[in-house]
């Protein structure tokens, strides 16, 4: 089966177009198989799956300890809380990212404090931290959109100066590389998520990685209301019930499976586009390094007549997405100051039609109506 986004199972007409959606994902046979025994098993709730998906993804990724939980915002906040942030401490984190990352501070009693993004890419200018940093702050959150890793040498350099954890939100960066490895497996914690719009998923879902034992104990424990066995346990411990399921479990093992051909799905369909995007003014394709292992989870550009170029794709049956607000739009965060390159990437920002079900004959066809927009 052919997952849309916000489409589901099939291809819908419009005006007798087959509608392309801006991304298409798969689940099939293999996963209903999975499910199917799961349920025959009586793998239901938070069991052997989940940990068989846990070790799995710990060898996939080269990390010692991972910890499933319920979506890759759960994941922020479940890291959070298990480091001990809350009320009166302070959070950085970068202008261009999903509210999931300020609303995991938030819920945790501390305050949101943003830097901006690079002139060229969306992702945290680190340079900018320095200055925002005070005897209240607690965190950096670096967040690698897209599959583009943030400058995680001068991050932890920053970080060991002043005493600071690093969570990377890696939600749109699983199995991308920079010069360390894996992002997201060399910080105090790595989130990621696998929601329908990720390499991988689990309808929703997300999990975290460590290296250090004490935080993945610590993670646990606050994954449970605190405690490490439901029946036999004093309350010692804050948590919740962030638990996953050996239901979901049993998709993301047959996902994970697919990790290799998509990625290298993803990789072509980013090539099929950068080839053509240098030809039309009206396009700047925002650059992933893909040589030094970064993987283009999505397709993004930044257009100059956006709301012209979606309307248009629109018509002829082709769904896009705008890029999401800043930040500091969000009145609530009481946030002040002016962020420049954001606002470029918010004003024009646009993903085009991908994904690792994405067919390259729909991607030439958006080729096609970019050229006709472009005439």
């Amino acid at each position: 089966m052919i997952t849309n986004i916000p489409d589901t199972n099939k291809q819908h007409s419009i005006d007798g177009m087959n509608k392309i959606s801006w991304w298409r994902t798969s689940f099939g046979v293999d996963e209903t198989e999975s499910l199917k025994k799961a349920v025959i098993n009586e793998n239901i709730g938070e069991g052997l799956l989940t940990r068989q998906l846990e070790e799995q993804i710990a060898k996939s990724l080269d990390v010692p300890f991972v910890v499933m939980t319920t979506s890759g915002s759960v994941a922020l906040l479940l890291s959070l809380m298990a480091l001990g942030i809350g009320r009166d401490n302070e959070v950085i984190l970068p202008n261009r990212t999903w509210i999931a990352t300020a609303h995991a501070v938030l819920m945790t009693g501390a305050k949101v404090v943003l830097v901006d993004v690079l002139p060229d890419i969306p992702v945290m200018d680190v340079s900018k931290i320095r200055e925002k940093i005070t005897s209240r702050t607690k965190a950096i959150i670096p967040v690698h959109l897209n599959g583009r890793s943030v400058d995680m040498s001068e991050v932890y350099k920053i970080a060991n100066e002043y005493g600071l954890f690093v969570v990377e939100d890696a939600a749109q960066a699983l199995f991308s590389k920079n010069s360390m490895g894996y992002i997201g497996t060399h910080s105090e914690a790595g989130c990621f998520s696998l929601s329908l719009a990720k390499i991988i998923s689990t309808g929703q879902g997300g999990f975290i990685v460590t290296r250090s034992e004490e935080i993945y104990q610590r993670l646990k424990l606050t994954r449970t209301h605190g405690v490490s066995d439901v029946i036999n346990s004093s309350y010692t411990h804050m948590g919740f019930n962030f638990k996953f399921t050996d239901l979901q479990a049993a998709v993301g093992l047959v996902q994970l499976a697919r990790v290799p051909k998509r990625i290298s799905h993803l990789k072509e369909v980013y090539e099929q586009y950068s080839s053509e995007i240098k030809k039309f003014s009206f396009l700047d394709l925002i650059p992933i390094d893909i040589s030094c292992g970064e993987v283009p989870l999505y397709v993004d550009v930044l257009c100059n007549k956006r709301e012209s170029l979606i309307s248009f794709l629109a018509s002829k049956g082709i769904q896009t997405r705008p890029a999401y607000p800043n930040l500091n739009s969000a009145s609530y965060l009481g946030i002040d100051g002016d962020f420049p390159n954001s606002r470029t990437f918010e004003t024009q920002g646009l993903f085009l039609p991908c994904g690792p079900e994405q067919s390259f004959a729909n991607v030439e066809s958006v080729i096609e109506m970019l050229r006709l927009f472009g005439k």
